[in-house]
């Protein structure tokens, strides 16, 4: 079997798991609250709607997912650049990930008076929205993810911290890899595609940009706090036009 073969299967196989677990739910609650209507008490049907919502969200997730990551992989990736300040999108993505994890915490720090930056902005809101919400994710339970941006040699630097199980360093490539999971105790009981940070790093690099991450062990043995870390460069008028040219 060559190696674009078994991709492929790899591929079937794992969009395959992903699809079944979130529509078998979807069927089996429909099923129980169509046949039981009348005998659910208020709770257990808000109970069963809000799980049907979730497992709903998670399968449009994984669509897009794998929707970006065909296009990823096409010629044109319809990237359409303009200058903007990251600041409300970051608020922006944050909101929309604390609807997901309400008990999760979010602590934003904005340097003021940071450049703009000269990026696709809806790709740029993707990349938050996978570090981000990957970061709620993957946290223990009552901590905080931390939003922090600052320069570094002609870069507007992101980074998003969180405190979790630790990421070996010789797994700090693998996870950027398509359908990587690290196993450890969290991710087995996280449900995921192993797509968000492949296509995080591929929309990162398509922009100029690089991205990377580190885990540094706590007094607590058991928890890290992980950073990923996002540089996306700072483009002079004359860059940006060149830029606009080739779009």
């Amino acid at each position: 079997m060559s190696e674009i073969e078994k991709n492929y299967e790899d591929f079937i196989s794992t969009v395959s798991h992903e699809l079944r677990t979130p529509l078998t739910s979807i069927r089996g609650f429909s099923q129980t609250m169509l046949a039981s209507w009348d005998k659910l008490d208020e709770d257990s049907k808000k109970k069963f709607i809000k799980i049907i919502e979730e497992q709903s969200n998670r399968l449009i997730h994984l669509v897009e997912n794998m929707l970006s990551v065909t296009k990823l992989q096409g010629v044109n990736n319809n990237f359409i650049y303009n200058e903007i300040n990251i600041k409300t999108p970051i608020e922006q993505v944050i909101t929309l990930v604390k609807n997901q994890y309400p008990t999760h915490r979010f602590e934003f720090n904005y340097k003021k008076n940071l450049p703009n930056i000269f990026v696709d902005k809806d790709k740029f809101q993707q990349i938050m929205t996978n570090l981000i919400e990957n970061s709620a994710k993957y946290s223990v339970d009552n901590s905080t993810t931390k939003i922090t941006t600052s320069t570094e040699s002609e870069n507007v630097v992101i980074e998003v911290t969180n405190l979790g199980i630790g990421i070996d360093e010789k797994d700090y490539e693998k996870i950027f890899t398509k359908f990587a999971r690290i196993d450890n105790p969290l991710t087995r009981k996280i449900q995921g595609s192993g797509l968000g940070l492949y296509i995080t790093k591929n929309l990162t690099e398509k922009m100029g940009g690089q991205i990377s991450v580190k885990s540094t062990p706590t007094n607590n043995p058991n928890i890290s706090e992980i950073t990923f870390k996002i540089l996306l460069p700072i483009k002079t008028i004359e860059e940006q036009a060149r830029i606009k040219c080739n779009q």
